[in-house]
C-alpha cells in the first residue's frame, strides 16, 4: 500500500523541514520535562542534607527553573509547529480530494453510495490528519526518547541500560502492535458499520415522506437502532481493551522506575553527594511515560488509518484524453452536427447508439423520444461533449466538440429532471448561471420566466432562502428558478431532459410554454418521454435499438405516420 501511495509520502517530503523541527521539539519538550524532575529531585535530596549555604543549592534552583520554562515554551511550540504542518498538509490533501471529485463526478456517483461519499469526504481526511499527530510523532519522538534514555543509562552499565531499553520498547513497539492485533478487526467494523450508518442516515432523509405516507414512523425511528447499537457494542469492547493496556503500561513505568531505583542504589551511593542523585534519575524517568503511554492508542487506529489511505489512493480519476482546444465566438455558432455515431458504455453493455446522424441548424429545436433505456440522456451527454463517442463526432461549425470542451459552460445549458437548488437566496441562485450580470439582469430572467409575482409577495422578497434542496418551492417553480438561470448563462444551445417529469399536466403545459417562449431563439435539443407540448418544436425523433425509427415535423407526422399517431393517443389516454 505505502509502495505506491500519492497521499501521504509527498507531503512528507514537501514539509520535511517543518515535520524536523516540530519531532525535535517534541523531543525537548519531554527531555525538559525529565531534567525538571530531574533537578526538582537532586534540590530535594540535597536540600535535605542542611546544606550550610544557599549558594550550595540555587545553581540547581535557577536550572529547576529554566526547564520548568524551557518545557512549556518548547511544548507551546511544538504543537504550533506540529498543527501548523498538519494543517498545510490537510489542507492540500482537501483540496486535491474536492478536486478529484469534481473533476469525474460521473465515475463517483456510480461507484459510492451518498453515505459512503459522505464518509469519503466527512473522515478520511480527518483519519490522515490522526494519523500524523496520534502515530507518526509520538511514535518517532517516543522512539528517540528511548535511544537517549536506553544509551544514557548504558554509559554507566550496560545490563541496566538493556534492561530498561527492553521495558521502553515494551512501551513504545511491543504494546502498540498489540493494541494494533487485537484492534484491527474491530476498527475495520466500525469503520463499515459507520459507513452502513451514513448510507441508512441519508436514505432516511431524502425518503422521510415515504415512510410519513406510508404510517411507517415508527420503523423510520428504528431503522438505524440495530447498526447504531452493534457500533456501541464494538465501540465498547475497545474501551475496555484500552483500559486493560493502559493499565499494564503504567505497570510496566512502574517496573522501570523499580529498575532505576535499584541501579542508583548500587551506583549511586557511595557517598552523601552522590546519594543526592537517587531521586533526580528516579523522578526523570516520569515525563517520559506521559509522552511514551499514549502511542499505543495512535497505533490502535492505524487500521482505520490503512483504510482511509487505501481508499484515497484509489481517488484517482479518470484522465480525460481531449483533442487541441478549439475557440468558436457565440455569435458564430450555426450548426450542430451528429456524424455516424456509434456508442456503449463497456464492452458487456448493449450498443446504445448505431451510427446515428442529425444536423440541427442554428434556432431549430428537436424533440427525441423513445422507451426507456435507448440512449437518449446519452445523447444529450454526447453532444455536449461529456462522453466521446467509439465512432463519429459531434461537431459545431465542423470543429469537435471535443475540442471545445474549456468552452462548455459557454455554449450549453442544461435544464434536467431534478435540477438542484442550493440553501441560498433566490438571487445566489439564479446568478449561478453567470455570476457577472446585476441585480437588474437577474430579476428581469425571473420576471420572464413569470416568476416576479410570486417572489414579491414572500417575506424578504428576491433574498428568500430556497430552503435545502429548493424545498421552500414546488416542483414546477423550482424548474422556473432553474430556467432564469440558464436565461441569465445565455448559452446558444439547450439540452433539456425531461424537465416536466413529476408534474401535473396544466404545470407542464404553463413550463413548456414558458421554456419555449424565453427560449424561442435558442437551439435546443428536448429529450421527452410523452408528446405533451411537441407542437413547440420543428423537428421530432423516434428513436428505438439505437436507431432513428421515424423522424419529420409533428404536424406532418400526425398528418402521414401512423405509428405516431397510435404514440399520440397512448399519451392522452386515448386507447
Amino acid at each position: 500500500m505505502w509502495k505506491h501511495d500519492t497521499w501521504v509520502k509527498p507531503y512528507l517530503k514537501q514539509y520535511k523541514g517543518l515535520l524536523i523541527t516540530a519531532l525535535l521539539l517534541g523531543v525537548l519538550t519531554t527531555f525538559c520535562g525529565g531534567a525538571l524532575m530531574f533537578t526538582s529531585g537532586y534540590t530535594i535530596d540535597k536540600s535535605a542534607t542542611h546544606p550550610f549555604n544557599i549558594l550550595l543549592i540555587y545553581p540547581a534552583i535557577v536550572i529547576t527553573r529554566a526547564f520548568g520554562i524551557g518545557r512549556p515554551v518548547f511544548k507551546y511550540l511544538e504543537r504550533l509547529l506540529s498543527h501548523n504542518w498538519v494543517l498545510k498538509v490537510t489542507s492540500n490533501l482537501r483540496t486535491r480530494l474536492y478536486q478529484t471529485v469534481e473533476q469525474d463526478a460521473a465515475f463517483f456517483k456510480e461507484k459510492y453510495q451518498s453515505g459512503n461519499l459522505l464518509g469519503l469526504l466527512a473522515e478520511d481526511i480527518d483519519h490522515l490528519q490522526n494519523l500524523y499527530l496520534r502515530t507518526i510523532f509520538p511514535t518517532v519522538v517516543g522512539l528517540l526518547l528511548a535511544l537517549i534514555i536506553t544509551v544514557g543509562i548504558g554509559y554507566f552499565d550496560l545490563r541496566f541500560g538493556i534492561l530498561i531499553g527492553i521495558l521502553l520498547l515494551i512501551e513504545v513497539l511491543v504494546a502498540p502492535l498489540v493494541s494494533t492485533a487485537v484492534e484491527a478487526a474491530r476498527r475495520s467494523k466500525q469503520k463499515v458499520l459507520k459507513d452502513q450508518l451514513y448510507t441508512q442516515l441519508t436514505d432516511n432523509i431524502l425518503g422521510v415522506h415515504d415512510w410519513i405516507l406510508a404510517g411507517r414512523q415508527t420503523d423510520f425511528q428504528s431503522a438505524t437502532t440495530n447498526t447504531v447499537k452493534a457500533l456501541n457494542q464494538s465501540k465498547l469492547k475497545s474501551k475496555h481493551f484500552r483500559w486493560r493496556r493502559d493499565f499494564s503500561l503504567q505497570v510496566v513505568l512502574g517496573l522501570m522506575f523499580l529498575v532505576l531505583l535499584i541501579f542508583t542504589n548500587l551506583y549511586f551511593t557511595g557517598t552523601q553527594e552522590q546519594a543526592n542523585y537517587v531521586a533526580a534519575f528516579v523522578l526523570a524517568i516520569a515525563p517520559v511515560g506521559e509522552t511514551i503511554i499514549p502511542i499505543s492508542q495512535g497505533f490502535e487506529e492505524y487500521p482505520t488509518y490503512q483504510d482511509s489511505v487505501k481508499r484515497l489512493n484509489n481517488l484517482e480519476p479518470t484522465i480525460e484524453q481531449l483533442p487541441t482546444q478549439q475557440h468558436l465566438a457565440l455569435q458564430d455558432f450555426q450548426t450542430l452536427q451528429l456524424n455516424h455515431l456509434q456508442f456503449e458504455y463497456d464492452a458487456d453493455s448493449p450498443i446504445l447508439l448505431t451510427d446515428f446522424n442529425q444536423t440541427i441548424q442554428r434556432g431549430q429545436k428537436v424533440a427525441l423520444i423513445g422507451p426507456s433505456g435507448t440512449g437518449k440522456t446519452t445523447l444529450l451527454q454526447l453532444i455536449n461533449g461529456d462522453l466521446a463517442p467509439q465512432q463519429g463526432q459531434v461537431t459545431l461549425n465542423q470543429i469537435p466538440v471535443r475540442a471545445l470542451k474549456t468552452e462548455q459552460q459557454q455554449l450549453f445549458s442544461f435544464l434536467n429532471q431534478q435540477p438542484f437548488l442550493f440553501n441560498t437566496t433566490i438571487m445566489n441562485n439564479v446568478r449561478l448561471g453567470n455570476e457577472h450580470k446585476t441585480d437588474a439582469q437577474v430579476k428581469a430572467a425571473l420576471d420572464a420566466v413569470h416568476l416576479t409575482p410570486l417572489i414579491e409577495q414572500l417575506p424578504n422578497g428576491y433574498e428568500t432562502s430556497v430552503q435545502e434542496a429548493g424545498a421552500r418551492f414546488s416542483g414546477g417553480e423550482q424548474q422556473r428558478i432553474t430556467l432564469a438561470r440558464i436565461l441569465l448563462q445565455d448559452a446558444p444551445i439547450v439540452l433539456l431532459d425531461e424537465p416536466t417529469v413529476g408534474l401535473d399536466p396544466i404545470t407542464e403545459n404553463k413550463l413548456l410554454d414558458t421554456i419555449f417562449d424565453v427560449l424561442h431563439d435558442k437551439t435546443i435539443f428536448w429529450v421527452t418521454h410523452h408528446l405533451q407540448g411537441i407542437n413547440h418544436v420543428d423537428q421530432v425523433i423516434f428513436l428505438a435499438n439505437g436507431q432513428i425509427e421515424m423522424q419529420g415535423q409533428p404536424q406532418k407526422l400526425m398528418r402521414e405516420n401512423q405509428h405516431f399517431q397510435e404514440l399520440y393517443r397512448m399519451d392522452q389516454g386515448d386507447f
